[in-house]
């Protein structure tokens, strides 16, 4: 076993191992930290390396992540604040897998660690069985990221609202989240809905620059300068968002194009929001889209609207399409589900229930809703693992499992 992070090793033979899930448990509380290294030396296929201290600084670690590890398992109560601050570092700056435990089992404390980036949260007794079960999602996770082909297509996912107000940005968010979350697959979120687009806002970033900086250099876009103008969420998510200024802007379909393009050269998923903007169906977004999911509401304008567009634009040969009905009340429409499958001219594919209180949360702290468990949540991310070929894991009454 090593005796401090300061004293880091090349990873070891067995931990090069196809087979093998390296495990780096940092505790600096010793008797707590040797119960989860029993607990964990109790799965198969693993090694573990203990480290008894915290990294000095946020600094070292990228020394930390040189090591290779499937997994890094954080004590969280001999120093929250900076355990927290350590995790989102990780997770920012690494593909391990982050578990945290502790002794505390606060929900504030929770939603902190969801945040930060945490996958699971563990806490003692150990039990064999949580900690396998949370061992075999790692590996399983280790095995999506290792075997993903340098990216030369990425997928081309776009968000169309069929009136303005019907949620677009929300659902983008969070699918981008959750597809991120889900798939382990690098993920881009981009705002098109110029000039008054909100993702950031919605997600709680700050961002220096803008699609429209992305735009306007569309001639020397290349994946270096795209990198320089995003900002990683602690969720995994990168994020290319609107302006915080009004620009006097107008994009052309060949600086969009390129925009994807570089984007689907670097990044496995790239989601797009496009507010109701319709001046974009001539662009690349509609030409070269994996899916694009046309998002509207069940009452009679959003419905009219909807209508129209398919009939205008999602003809044979279209891309894929995928129609979202958001705030859905089945007992309060008014409209029956017949009738709404006939005006949009096919049934819904998705159906997401209305919990005003719960968005209107998510805006307020930017707590993605796709980070918690919620009858919306849950069906964002069957929509991202759709996507991604994976079926939705479902939730579990025991434990404090955070993510699939």
């Amino acid at each position: 076993m090593n005796t401090g992070i300061s004293t880091f090793e090349a990873p070891s033979a067995a931990a090069a191992g196809s087979d093998i899930l390296s495990i780096a448990l940092i505790g600096p509380e010793e008797q707590r930290r040797k119960e989860a290294a029993t607990a964990l030396l109790l799965c198969e296929n693993v090694e573990v390396r203990e480290f008894p201290n915290y990294p000095a600084t946020l600094e070292d670690v990228p020394r930390l992540l040189e090591q290779n590890s499937d997994v890094i398992v954080i004590d969280i109560d001999a120093n929250p604040e900076y355990a927290l601050e350590l995790v989102e570092a990780i997770c920012v700056n690494g593909a391990a897998t982050v578990m945290v435990y502790s002794s505390k089992l606060a929900p504030d404390l929770l939603m902190r660690c969801m945040r930060a980036g945490a996958r699971e949260f563990l806490s003692p007794p150990f039990e064999h069985k949580t900690i396998a079960e949370a061992i075999v999602r790692a590996s399983s996770r280790r095995t999506t990221v290792t075997r993903q082909p340098r990216k030369t297509n990425g997928r081309l996912l776009v968000f169309l609202g069929a009136k303005g107000g019907a949620g677009v940005t929300t659902l983008a968010c969070n699918f981008a989240v959750a597809l991120a979350q889900e798939s382990g697959q690098s993920t881009l979120l981009i705002d098109l809905d110029l000039p008054l687009g909100d993702a950031a806002l919605n997600l709680g970033i700050v961002t220096e620059y803008s699609t429209v900086n992305a735009l306007q250099e569309a001639g020397r876009l290349d994946a270096s300068f795209l990198n320089k103008l995003l900002v990683k969420h602690s969720s995994g998510v990168s994020v290319l968002a609107a302006p915080g200024k009004f620009p006097q802007f107008h994009a052309d379909n060949e600086s969009i194009s390129k925009l994807m393009t570089v984007a689907r050269q670097e990044f496995d998923n790239v989601v797009v929001d496009v507010g109701a903007r319709l001046d974009l169906t001539d662009s690349a977004l509609f030409k070269d889209a994996y899916t694009i999911y046309l998002v509207t509401q069940a009452g009679i304008p959003e419905l009219r609207n909807s209508n129209r567009l398919i009939s205008q634009f999602f003809t044979v040969g279209s891309p894929k399409l995928e129609i979202v009905i958001n705030r859905y009340e089945p007992r309060a429409l008014g409209v029956s589900d017949d009738a709404i499958a006939k005006a949009l001219t096919r049934p819904a594919n998705w159906k997401i229930p209305n919990d005003y209180a719960a968005v209107r949360q998510m805006q307020n702290t930017a707590t993605p809703l796709a980070l918690g468990d919620s009858p919306i949540s849950r069906l964002i991310k069957q929509m991202a693992t759709a996507i991604c070929g994976q079926r939705a894991t479902q939730p579990k009454k025991k434990g404090f499992r955070l993510f699939g």
